[in-house]
């Protein structure tokens, strides 16, 4: 009997057509699947629209969107494919991993650096990749793309315009391709839930995200107070520097915190954790109550923190939650 998949598109490059003002999305899922000849002797496909841009313009809104579309047909299908421009991909995977925990199905995002009617497109090959884990019967949500597949919490986009866009940060991939089929990574997958699919969509956009420089003013967190931001991270220096002589950085993080507004910290180094236990600096921001964002991602850290506080505005539960490895974004 065939895996029933459905596909759901969302615009991004993969449905892109060259217009007046550059490439726009204009291919339907329907069109797409069309393009994959022999595709339907394998899978049994239903494509569906749901939204028709570039991933520049997929904000949280469409984040639960998106989220809504496979919690609401997740159990009549053996595995989801979700279209997606590739610039905001790992944001996308990264919150569809904390809205729909426990999902029983394997959930893939994919799409190409290159219109699927390009001649020399990459999206056929990524769009099959994404198939075949799709009909895997491993639940998690998870990004194909160049022969690779990679857990959503550990996506990241690095490079504009090489096939090998999107790395897997931290973690091995979670599965690779090759002449030899899906070759599935088990240590990597995340933990079989016990419990039923729930959707939990609720989010906060009063993240805001900073990237540490030197000479950096603390006086911007007075900016942010009087914006009524609920939430910041920091990429701070290696393993979780922040300055305090001249300009105090951590000090003045004492009273962001008392104030109800959740800091965590994370390094500006793609690669390795951070530990604010090593060095002064460190721990003295740690004394604050500033929260520890380990070997995250940057997207992981402010999806999780923006979806955090859409679930409570408790600081200590929050510290709780990023202390939790609740999607395989952290290493404990």
């Amino acid at each position: 009997m065939l895996k029933r998949i459905l596909l759901l598109s969302t615009g991004g490059t993969i449905a892109a057509r060259a217009g007046e003002d550059g490439l726009v999305p204009a291919i339907s899922g329907a069109h797409i699947l069309q393009s994959m000849s022999g595709l339907t002797a394998y899978y049994d496909v239903t494509a569906r629209d749901i939204l028709d841009l570039d991933s520049s313009n997929i904000q949280p809104e469409e984040w639960q969107l998106i989220a809504r579309s496979i919690y609401e047909s997740w159990q009549a299908y053996d595995g989801i494919v979700v279209t997606h421009g590739t610039d905001t991909m790992g944001y996308t995977a990264s919150i569809l991993s904390f809205m729909l925990p426990g999902i029983g199905i394997p959930v893939v995002l994919t799409g190409s650096q290159l219109p699927l009617l390009h001649p020399l497109t990459d999206a056929l090959g990524n769009l099959r990749c994404a198939f075949a884990m799709a009909a895997s019967g491993l639940p998690g949500v998870y990004v194909a793309f160049d022969y690779k597949i990679i857990l959503g919490t550990r996506a990241v986009k690095v490079r504009t315009t090489g096939f090998q866009a999107f790395e897997s940060v931290n973690s091995p991939f979670a599965a690779t391709i090759d002449a030899t089929g899906l070759n599935i990574n088990r240590s990597v997958l995340p933990p079989l839930s016990t419990a039923s699919c729930v959707l939990r969509d609720q989010l906060s956009t009063d993240v805001f995200l900073i990237k540490l420089t030197p000479g950096f003013s603390p006086q911007i967190f007075d900016m942010l107070m009087n914006m009524h931001y609920r939430g910041i991270v920091i990429e701070a220096f290696g393993s979780g520097g922040l300055h305090f002589i001249h300009r105090d950085l951590i000090g003045r993080l004492q009273d962001i915190v008392a104030q109800g507004i959740a800091v965590v910290i994370c390094s500006q180094c793609l690669y390795e954790r951070s530990d604010l236990t090593v060095y002064q600096p460190g721990r003295k921001a740690l004394e604050k109550g500033v929260i520890q964002g380990h070997d995250m991602t940057t997207e992981a850290a402010v999806t999780k923190l923006m979806w955090c506080l859409g679930q409570t505005g408790d600081l200590n539960e929050i510290r709780r939650l990023f202390a939790t490895s609740l999607a395989g974004e952290i290493s404990l």
